[in-house]
């Protein structure tokens, strides 16, 4: 197949679009008449709403409307807690919560328009502390429910297997939230258009899911409002389904019955966008004598924020999906998630995975230590292997992991860089290593976990693909147009994937649990074979033959005994419609996981197949400023095949960096209730000059359920960099840090405390 261009690296498909300045994002879409509109928040973490007058806001020339809480529509909105409205009623419950939306002909007015609307507040007591939370005292944020969702199992005999451990080690680690960081700041255009029906662009990571949310929250049927997926400028779980952004335009459309733009600037995107969870995770492990993990409990405090979300699906993740890398019997866990009167954290890159990986992999190289291991080699022991189901029920049809290990190690120099004498000066060296699993696909959102792809070769013999899975920047698009071309065997170029559209474009889930390869390739797969029969059935009946004589190569049907016989696929279309009963060639293909939901104690297959990654990182301490700088990575990924290596390598050195922003410098601030750093210059993001070189490796592991055997390659990645990180740290200077981001002042307290305790000079 000379025009295939899988195993290839190649640009992305809408790379120009976007380098010239042709992609059209939400926030460049301007309709006739269209009105600007602007959001006031909350300054208060919990308060009632006494009086709001927008009487000055009204009068101000060119305010078109102004709709307070009381105006908008009483259904609250949510992923399973239905607990929010798209404006708050009577009680705000974090500071940044939505209060008042404004809609006038320029931005400028619709930001004057806030200043004169005036509301009197009555400030109550807020919940700020989680673990009170946790015991249920201090002012509830959600009518006397202080636990938003709490998660128990138990698998084995746990205190049997501890009593039967040479090692238990106990320790709790602290993680924090990360503002996703994406380019592009949430935007909607929303309109009503000529038939009465409420048409939006967003940037969105599912259109159908956000449909689904305008739907219910405008208290409209869902067949009245159609959702365009805009370009969108990175996600990172940000833009899934718990931003009010849309929901504010798609009102501010309804009441003034014009289009109405809704473009966050940086500051409101901090305040409107979910950060990622941050949670306590208290870890205790039992090990033999050789570093095989004989027992393992858990137990996690998350802090949701004034509403859930997505925060229940994030706490589940952290609790369950790191036991299933390693072969174990003895595991329990209890995580409590619970209400805080602060901003809604929910889904990140890494969904809940970032969180317990971190904890893990620095208990796993704690535990070496006292052991006298290599945790390279506990890694290694304990890994899962193909073919094995996990404690959880997971089957791993393929992993990568050993040979992950093995080429971050190799490329690394583990064990000649672990042996060296350290630095004289205040300048030490440490390598550490981290390992992580992933999901590719997650039947626990509903039980299907499948996609549906749509594909129409045209009269030319190109083809056109309709699906509504999201690129958000990780190549969808790519992915698509790859296995269409490779099928059909035309150029990547023949083929255009449109972007989704709930009223063109099949039913999807979207881009979440990085599931869009294996589900969406595959279906796209089962498309091209029914466009590929259409086909071979038009020249069967063209040339009397039957279609087992029939190949495919080169976009030409050709008969196998006489080559030379052969038809374009351009000319098959045309004599599929222009005869008796003729029609176009226009399939679907759906393709649906075989997989299992968990059952009532969580035990299931949940994914078609799971993603494995290594890392190892070196980094430098300065033991005066307490300073610490990567200076050498490399992860390696296991992606099953990888389609395009160019956009793996980018996604693996992507997730890098987050990683790295998020163990090191990252750190959304919360005093009082209110965001202190929300804004980039004083929200510490790792630029060019704090990033090593990255590098990274692929391995493929052709999972038996991918196409062509791929699965994920976008958040794996991510999840080793911060205990790497930290287990680097540890090996440089001798003393751990529990507790992230690891800054200058923790590493200097903690350096302070290992002094405070070493043993006195001996005296004769």
């Amino acid at each position: 197949m000379s025009a295939s261009t899988l195993g290839k690296p190649i640009p992305q498909v809408n790379a120009l679009a976007k380098v010239v300045g042709r992609a059209q994002y939400a926030g460049d879409i301007h309709l006739p008449g269209m009105l600007h509109g602007k959001v006031l928040r909350s300054p208060h973490a919990h308060a009632r709403i006494v009086n709001i007058n927008i009487a000055a806001a009204l009068a101000l020339p060119g305010v078109k409307a102004v709709v307070t809480g009381a105006q908008a529509p009483h259904t609250p909105w949510g992923v399973h807690h239905k607990e929010r409205f798209i404006l708050a009623k009577n009680v705000v419950r974090f500071a940044g919560e939505e209060v008042v939306a404004v809609a006038a002909t320029t931005e400028d007015i619709a930001r004057d328009a806030l200043d004169l609307i005036e509301i009197e507040y009555e400030l109550l007591p807020a919940q700020l502390d989680p673990n009170k939370a946790l015991m249920g005292s201090g002012p509830a944020v959600h009518s006397g429910r202080h636990i938003a969702h709490e998660i128990s199992f138990h698998r084995g005999d746990v205190e049997k297997a501890f009593a039967s451990a040479h090692l238990i080690h106990e320790a709790t680690y602290s993680t924090h939230a990360q503002y996703p960081g994406y380019l592009e700041p949430m935007a909607t255009v929303a309109r009503i258009d000529p038939d009465g029906r409420l048409e939006v662009w967003t940037s969105t990571q599912s259109a159908f899911l956000a449909r689904a949310r305008l739907a219910s929250a405008l208290e409209m049927p869902h067949s009245k409002i159609r959702l365009h997926q805009a370009t969108t400028g990175g996600g990172f779980g940000g833009k899934m389904i718990e931003d009010a952004n849309n929901l504010i335009a798609g009102l501010l459309a309804i009441k003034t019955q014009q289009a109405v733009r809704v473009v966050n600037n940086r500051l409101e995107d901090f305040l409107a966008c979910c950060s990622s969870l941050p949670e306590t995770i208290t870890l205790k492990m039992g090990m033999a004598a050789n570093g095989t993990i004989v027992a393992k409990d858990v137990r996690i405090l998350a802090d949701c924020g004034a509403y859930a979300g997505l925060a229940p699906e994030v706490m589940h993740v952290s609790a369950m999906r790191s036991d299933n890398m390693h072969r174990l019997e003895n595991v329990r866990s209890h995580a409590s998630l619970v209400y805080t009167h602060t901003p809604p954290h929910g889904a990140f890159r890494g969904f809940g995975g970032t969180q317990m990986q971190f904890a893990l992999n620095s208990h796993i190289d704690a535990m070496a230590k006292m052991l006298d291991l290599d945790p390279l080699v506990i890694h290694q022991r304990n890994a899962i292997g193909e073919g094995e189901t996990s404690v959880h029920g997971w089957k791993i049809g393929s992993t990568g992991l050993l040979d992950c290990l093995v080429q971050a190690t190799t490329a690394m120099n583990w064990h000649q860089k672990r042996l060296a004498k350290p630095l004289h000066g205040s300048k030490k060296r440490g390598v550490g290593i981290a390992a992580a699993m992933h999901v590719s696909g997650n039947r626990t959102i509903g039980n299907w976990d499948g996609s549906t792809v749509g594909l129409k070769i045209n009269e030319d013999g190109r083809a056109i693909v309709h699906s509504s899975e999201c690129d958000a920047g990780q190549g969808a698009m790519t992915m698509l147009s790859q296995v269409v071309a490779h099928e059909l065997d035309i150029p990547i170029s023949h083929v255009h994937v449109v972007a989704p559209d709930t009223d063109i474009s099949p039913y999807c889930i979207g881009s979440l649990a990085s599931r869009v390869t294996i589900v969406a390739g595959n279906a796209a797969i089962v498309a091209a074979q029914k466009a590929k029969d259409a086909l071979f059935n038009a020249a069967s009946q063209l040339w009397k033959v039957s279609t087992d004589q029939l190949a495919l190569a080169n976009g030409a049907v050709y008969v196998l005994t006489k080559p030379e016989q052969k038809a374009t696929l351009g000319e098959l279309v045309r004599a599929h419609i222009w005869r008796h009963g003729g029609e176009g060639i226009h399939v679907h293909g759906t393709w649906d996981a075989n997989t299992v939901m968990p059952d009532d104690n969580l035990y299931g297959n949940v994914a078609p197949a799971y993603s494995f990654a290594a890392q190892v990182v070196e980094v430098e301490v300065d033991t005066d400023t307490g300073q610490v700088s990567v200076v050498g990575s490399f992860v390696s990924d296991d992606c099953g095949k990888a389609f395009n290596p160019l956009a793996v390598h980018g996604q693996s050195n992507g997730a890098c960096a987050q990683a790295i922003g998020w163990a090191l410098f990252e750190h959304l601030q919360v005093d009082e209730g209110r965001i202190g750093n929300g804004n980039f210059a004083d929200y510490t993001m790792p630029t060019s000059d704090s990033i090593p070189m990255l590098h990274s490796g692929i391995v493929e592991s052709n999972d038996p359920n991918g196409p062509y055997g791929a699965k994920g390659a976008s958040e794996t990645a991510i999840l080793p960099g911060a205990p790497a990180i930290a287990n680097a740290v540890a090996h440089a200077i001798g003393v751990r840090i529990h507790d992230l981001p690891i800054t200058p002042e923790k590493v200097l307290k903690a350096l302070q405390a290992q002094q405070n305790h070493a043993p006195g000079p001996s005296h004769a």
